[in-house]
């Protein structure tokens, strides 16, 4: 390992030699002196390279945007009329008295100095590997790594198990949806759209569980919500009441998310200018009946009678909470039965609606689940009704088969969470290396986004 010291440590060395090792951010010549911003993984500094440095004034000559260097220096306080206040290192600056090349950089296919640039999406894309060094790019990334910590911590601190599901399953868990159908040796198989029938099975042995899972959406869409390949927060408990016992937990896992995203990320919401949404004492509960009786009335479109919302409607019932109560959430439960997976428990009252839900946040579908059907016998009807194969489901089927309480669970994709909460235009912008219809790294056609 190079012996260096971490920019973000800087402060503590003022008057002391130092050696530092990073990425030249910025190079600014003026007159004589040479000013290079540094990076690292910890933060940036100021350096400066004095005239009467001869040694490092020649070694700086060639220096270039993004070569990787190993500095020495001086930490010197920065003059009170200099001081940045409020940033990193704002108050000191590096005076360099000697460099060492680690690696340089070749010329630069757009210009990343001072407030960034601003790419249109495909080009951000195609240059991935080097958008990723800008901060406001690791800013979102730095939020997305919260949200999936703090779910897990959140999960563990309710003495939900943690497991990991398998990408391959010999069937679909949601009947409807399109998926990945791959070659497995002689067989068929497919890339796992959701771990929700692994999750129960292992719910009904440990009572409360939780994932952290690639999913796997074959859907044909191009839209700015989509992608094919997202990264599942998911959730199952045992021994509830209710469907209402899951949304109070979904409601709590969320507000612990957004609260540490408040605490350890202000400044990645600084740098992106993204406000977190707010989540009152109690999220707005509505039925599908009531949201689209709130759309007519307040829009005069009439969707009364749907069997499931658009993203108009989501956008629109959204505005409408956020007049009405100041939440920026809200649940909307009571779906027609058929229009969810056959495992969801249709209502006692009314089997023709279910007791699923989804949260709403900004307009768009956070998270989705329910209660679950817990009697075997309901389950088999189920598979009947969906046009299933029993045999293709026979391990998930057999842990009904012998004793399962009422249960229930959620799960909310982690990008499209992180595209909401910083305020994105394109869920794409919330995955590290997205994969879509046009795009497995590389642009598969010319359609944009």
């Amino acid at each position: 390992m190079i012996n260096r010291t971490y920019i973000k440590d800087l402060k503590n060395f003022v008057g002391q030699e130092v050696t530092i090792a990073g990425w030249v951010d910025v190079r600014r010549d003026q007159g004589k002196l040479v000013f290079m911003d540094m990076r690292d993984m910890s933060g940036k500094v100021q350096c400066v390279v004095l005239p009467n440095h001869v040694s490092a004034i020649e070694q700086v000559k060639e220096v270039r945007t993004e070569w990787v260097l190993k500095i020495t220096g001086i930490v010197n306080q920065r003059p009170e009329k200099n001081i940045k206040a409020g940033v990193l290192n704002g108050e000191i600056e590096l005076e360099i008295i000697g460099i060492e090349v680690l690696s340089q950089a070749a010329p630069l296919p757009f210009d990343m100095s001072n407030d960034g640039y601003n790419l249109e999406l495909t080009a951000e894309l195609d240059n991935r590997s080097l958008v990723l060094r800008q901060e406001k790019i690791q800013a979102v990334f730095k939020v997305q790594e919260t949200i999936i910590d703090s779910f897990r911590e959140f999960m563990k601190q309710n003495m939900f198990f943690e497991f990991q599901a398998p990408a391959i399953t010999p069937a679909t868990a949601e009947g409807g949806a399109e998926v990945f159908q791959v070659g497995y040796f002689d067989k068929k198989a497919y890339l796992s759209q959701s771990p929700q029938l692994y999750k129960q099975i292992v719910m009904s042995a440990f009572e409360r569980c939780f994932s952290v899972n690639k999913v796997f959406r074959a859907e044909p869409s191009s839209t700015t919500r989509h992608i094919t390949e997202i990264v599942s927060l998911d959730a199952e408990m045992a021994f509830i009441d209710s469907w209402l016992d899951v949304r109070d937990m979904a409601e709590s896992t969320v507000r612990y998310i957004l609260k540490q995203v408040e605490i350890k990320n202000k400044q990645h919401l600084d740098l992106v200018g993204a406000t977190l949404p707010v989540m009152i004492d109690k999220t707005p509960t509505l039925s599908l009946a009531e949201v689209q009786e709130k759309i007519f009335e307040k829009f005069g479109r009439d969707v009364r009678g749907d069997k499931d919302t658009n993203p108009q409607d989501e956008r629109e019932i959204c505005e409408i909470i956020k007049e009405e109560t100041g939440s920026d959430f809200v649940f909307i439960h009571g779906y027609p039965t058929r229009q969810k997976p056959f495992y969801v428990y249709p209502s006692e009252q009314n089997p023709e609606v279910n007791e699923g839900m989804d949260l709403l946040c900004r307009g768009v579908e956070w998270l989705s689940g329910g209660r679950r059907i817990n009697d075997y016998k309901q389950l088999l009807e189920h598979v009947k009704i969906w046009n299933m194969d029993p045999d293709k489901i026979k391990m998930f089927l057999e842990a009904f088969k012998y004793g399962v309480p009422p249960e229930g669970g959620f799960a909310f994709g982690s990008e499209r969470m992180t595209m909401q909460i910083l305020g994105l235009k394109n869920i794409r912008e919330a995955s590290m290396f997205p994969r879509d219809m046009n795009r497995i790294d590389e642009k598969l056609n010319n359609d944009g986004y």
